[in-house]
C-alpha cells in the first residue's frame, strides 16, 4: 500500500480512483509476463510460423496493464477485460497467450481456465493455437499433457479447457479465468453470466472479453463496448475493468489511409495494407459490403450487418420538400403498421410530373408515449427527441391506437389527392377496413414477399443513386433507412428484412410500398388498375 504509480500507467479517471483506492503497479511482474510471451510462446501459422510471439507495443501495453496492476492486497486489479480490435490483428494469438499464462503461470492451483464462444467451434480456434505453442516448446511440452479439447498442467492440477455450445445450460463451473472470443457473435449474456458468477471462490479470477465490432445494440458485447468506451473517454471511473479499443471514429472518413492505420495496430505486421486495399475497393464499388469493411477492418459499430443503403448517397437526396408546393399533386401512399407497441409509419411518394424528374416523399411515424420513453431511455434511440421536433407522433398509453393514424391518413387525403394507398396486410387489415369501406380510400394489399417488393426496392436504390429522390432528409426515415437489410434469393430478387435488421425499418418499408404504386403507374395520370380493373386469383 502507498507504492508510488508512475504518470505513464495512471491515464483515466479509472486509474486516478484505483491509485487512490492504494492500486499499484508491479513493472517487474507485467515485465515477467511480457517476457513468457516473447520466450515461451511462438507464432503457429503464416510467414512467422515457429518464431517468438515478439509482442508489438499495444499488445504488452494490454499485457503489462492486465498483469501489472495490482490491488493493495497484492492480487490483480483487474477481474474484467474487453478488448476490441479490428480483424488479423492478431487477437485470437494475444488470447491464446493469455489464457496459457493464467492456466501456467499465474499460481492459481486447480485452476479453471475456458476457451468459450457462440459455438464450440469458434471456441477451439484460440485453443488450437494455444495447443500448438505448447507443442512447439519443449520446456512447456514436458509440463502438460494435450488433450483434443483441454491442456492440462499436472503441476499445479491447472487445466484449459473448451466449452461445448451448450455449456450456459450447464452450472458448477469453478472458473479461474475464461477467454471469449468474438463476443459479438454471442446470441445471449448467458454463458459470460454462468462463467463469472461461478468466479467467486477464486482469489483473482479475470474475464477476458475479445472480438470485432458488432451491430446489435442490445447485445451483450455492445453492454461491454460501452462500459469500455465509458472508462477510456473518461464517462465512467470503474477500477476493475480493463478496457482497450483501436477502432476509427464514427465520423472519421472510412475510405482514408490515415484512419485505417488509426484503426489497426497491427498494419504493416499481421495487417498487410494491400490486403486492406483490396477489402476497401470492394466495399468502395458494393455498398452492400461497405458495413462489412467499416465493422471487421474498423471496428466500427455499424447500424446493421450489411449495409444496402450506402449513407452518403442518401444524404445526397435530402433536400427540402416543399409540402405547400404539393398541395392538389397526385401521390401514392404506403402503410406499415407494426404491433400496436411500436413503430408504425406511412409514406406518401409524389411521381415526378416530368420524364427524368425527381419523386418527392413525405413520410410520418407514431410510436406510443411510453415505449418511446422507454427507447430513448434504455437504449439511447431519441423517439423523444423527435416528437418534440415534429418527426414522430407520441400517441397517449402504451399501445397506439390506430384511430390516430386513420385521422391522420384522412387529414392527408383531403390535402394530397391519394391514387393508392398499398399497405402491409400484417397487422393492419382492420384499419383497412375502415379505410376502405368507411373512408372510401383505395386501399391495395402489397404483400412483404419477392413478388410485391423486390422491383420497388431496386427501384428506390436507382433513384437514390441517380439522385432523383427528395426525402426532406426526415431523421426516422434516415435512421430506418440506415437499419435497412435486405434479403436476397438465389436469382437475384430481393427484399427488406426485419427480422435480420438490428433495429427499425418501418419507415423504409412504407416508402418501398408507397414506390411500388407509384413505379407501377409510371407517373401516368391514370393507374393500369382503372383500365382492366384488379385481377383476382
Amino acid at each position: 500500500m502507498g507504492k508510488r504509480v508512475a504518470k505513464k500507467y495512471v491515464r483515466t479517471a479509472a486509474d486516478r480512483r484505483a491509485v487512490a483506492e492504494g492500486c499499484w503497479y508491479d513493472l517487474a511482474e507485467a515485465k515477467r509476463v511480457v517476457a513468457i510471451f516473447e520466450e515461451l510462446f511462438t507464432h503457429c501459422k503464416g510467414e512467422w510460423a515457429g518464431k517468438p510471439l515478439l509482442l508489438e507495443p499495444w499488445e504488452k501495453e494490454i499485457v503489462g496493464a492486465v498483469f501489472g496492476w495490482k490491488r493493495p492486497d497484492g492480487t490483480r486489479r483487474f477481474r474484467e477485460a474487453f478488448i476490441e480490435i479490428p480483424r488479423k490483428n492478431g487477437k485470437t494469438s494475444l488470447g491464446a497467450g493469455l489464457a496459457l499464462v493464467l492456466t501456467l503461470a499465474d499460481g492459481e492451483p486447480g485452476a479453471e481456465v475456458y476457451s468459450a464462444a457462440a459455438d464450440t467451434n469458434q471456441a477451439a480456434i484460440c485453443h488450437e493455437i494455444g495447443k500448438a505453442m505448447v507443442e512447439q516448446n519443449a520446456d512447456l511440452n514436458s509440463m502438460c499433457t494435450i488433450y483434443r479439447r483441454s491442456i492440462v498442467f499436472e503441476e499445479m492440477s491447472a487445466r484449459w479447457i473448451v466449452l461445448s455450445a451448450d455449456a450456459h445450460t450447464k452450472h458448477g463451473y469453478n472458473p479461474h479465468a475464461f477467454v471469449g472470443d468474438e463476443v459479438h457473435a454471442w446470441p445471449s449474456r448467458e454463458l459470460w453470466d454462468v462463467l463469472k458468477t461461478g468466479m467467486g471462490a477464486r482469489r483473482q479470477p479475470m474475464a477476458i472479453g475479445l472480438t470485432t465490432a458488432g451491430y446489435d445494440r442490445n447485445s451483450l458485447c455492445w453492454e461491454l463496448h460501452e462500459r469500455a468506451r465509458k472508462v477510456l473517454e473518461d464517462v465512467s471511473d470503474d477500477p476493475y475493468f480493463f478496457a482497450y479499443i483501436a477502432a476509427a471514429a464514427e465520423d472519421e472518413p472510412w475510405d482514408e489511409v490515415a484512419t485505417w492505420k488509426k484503426a489497426n495496430p497491427n498494419l504493416g505486421v499481421s495487417v498487410k495494407m494491400d490486403y486492406l486495399r483490396e477489402q476497401y475497393e470492394i466495399a468502395k464499388d458494393s455498398p452492400v459490403y461497405q458495413n462489412t469493411f467499416r465493422r471487421l477492418h474498423l471496428n466500427q459499430w455499424t447500424q446493421q450487418q450489411t449495409r444496402w443503403m450506402d449513407m452518403h448517397h442518401w444524404d445526397e437526396c435530402g433536400g427540402p420538400v416543399d409540402a405547400e408546393a404539393l398541395k392538389g399533386r397526385a401521390c401514392y401512399g404506403g402503410l406499415d403498421l407494426s404491433t400496436t407497441t411500436d413503430l408504425s409509419a406511412y409514406s406518401l411518394v409524389f411521381p415526378p410530373e416530368e420524364e427524368g424528374g425527381i419523386y418527392d416523399v413525405l413520410t410520418w411515424a407514431w410510436c406510443p408515449e411510453e415505449r418511446g420513453v422507454e427507447r430513448s431511455n434504455r437504449d439511447g434511440v431519441p423517439y423523444v427527441a423527435w416528437h418534440s421536433e415534429g418527426h414522430m407522433e407520441m400517441t397517449p398509453g402504451n399501445v397506439i391506437d390506430h384511430g390516430y393514424i386513420r385521422g391522420k391518413i384522412l387529414e392527408l387525403a383531403e390535402i394530397y389527392p391519394v391514387k393508392e394507398i398499398g399497405f402491409d396486410p400484417y397487422n393492419a387489415i382492420g384499419l383497412v377496413q375502415r379505410l376502405q369501406e368507411d373512408d372510401g380510400l383505395p386501399m391495395v394489399q402489397v404483400r412483404q414477399g419477392y413478388l410485391s417488393m423486390s422491383g420497388p426496392t431496386k427501384a428506390l436504390m436507382e433513384l437514390v443513386l441517380q439522385g432523383r429522390l427528395r426525402h426532406g432528409a426526415h431523421p426516422v426515415l434516415r435512421w430506418c433507412a440506415d437499419n435497412l437489410v435486405v434479403k436476397v434469393d438465389p436469382a437475384g430478387n430481393l427484399k427488406p428484412d426485419k427480422e435480420k435488421a438490428s433495429e427499425k425499418i418501418d419507415c423504409m418499408v412504407a416508402l418501398i410500398i408507397a414506390l411500388s404504386r407509384a413505379v407501377l403507374d409510371g407517373g401516368q395520370a391514370d393507374s393500369v388498375y382503372e383500365e382492366r380493373g384488379l385481377l383476382v386469383l
